[in-house]
């Protein structure tokens, strides 16, 4: 059996120029992580990293914390999804600059509003172009896991939510399929891990969202 294991990235630096930055908190997570993964035995066959500053960040702190001597590869089909262009497309977004809880009150409006799938042509990236980008990833880090395995991914709650709707239902319909993406995206915690188990019939869904390694200020959504 291999072993997959979907991390989402550290904290990054909301309200700053650049948000695509672990913040301070976002690195020590990746640090608490890397310790964790290692102290309970994780040996890592491949680590596979999104394409993004965050994802690179959060793999380069948990691969030095955990002392993993192994090859880290990049595979943008992990990226995230240009949330701030699915907000700016909503049309009730409100003026002014955004407080965490506003922005997250919009997020979930202007996301609900992007899986209809009844705007494709506002999207540079539509809905169901981000579910098959997705769909392409996790194939290719299911196939390097098995047989035998153990395969690590830095990547962003988005596309992490899309593979364990996937992992979940494989065969839901879109409406179902969103719906899933929507619950699951809302509650993963920053450097959380979710296995997944693969075998000879595919890949299954093991654990979702585990950060047994992070508490009190190390504990964040966003």
């Amino acid at each position: 059996m291999g072993l997959l294991l979907l991390v989402r990235h550290g904290q990054a630096s909301f309200g700053a120029d650049d948000y695509d930055v672990l913040s301070d908190t976002g690195w020590e997570q990746g640090r608490l992580l890397g310790r964790w993964l290692a102290e309970r035995g994780v040996a890592p066959t491949a680590v596979v990293q999104g394409g993004m500053r965050r994802h690179r960040e959060t793999a380069e702190a948990m691969v030095g914390a955990a002392g993993w001597d192994v090859p880290v590869e990049t595979d943008p089909g992990w990226d995230e999804f240009d949330h701030l262009a699915v907000v700016a497309a909503y049309p009730d977004l409100p003026r002014g600059d955004l407080d965490r809880r506003q922005f997250q009150h919009v997020f979930e409006r202007a996301t609900q509003r992007w899986t209809g799938g009844g705007f494709d042509e506002e999207y540079a990236e539509p809905w169901s172009a981000f579910r098959a980008r997705v769909s392409a990833a996790l194939g290719r880090a299911t196939a390097a896991a098995g047989p035998g395995g153990t395969v690590v991914v830095v990547s962003s709650g988005g596309p992490i939510a899309a593979a364990g709707a996937a992992l979940v239902d494989p065969d839901a319909d879109d409406a179902g399929f969103a719906r899933m993406w929507g619950r699951l995206n809302a509650v993963l915690v920053n450097t959380s891990v979710s296995r997944a188990v693969v075998g000879s019939t595919g890949a299954r869904l093991l654990t979702w969202n585990d950060h047994a390694h992070v508490a009190g200020d190390a504990l964040t959504y966003r």
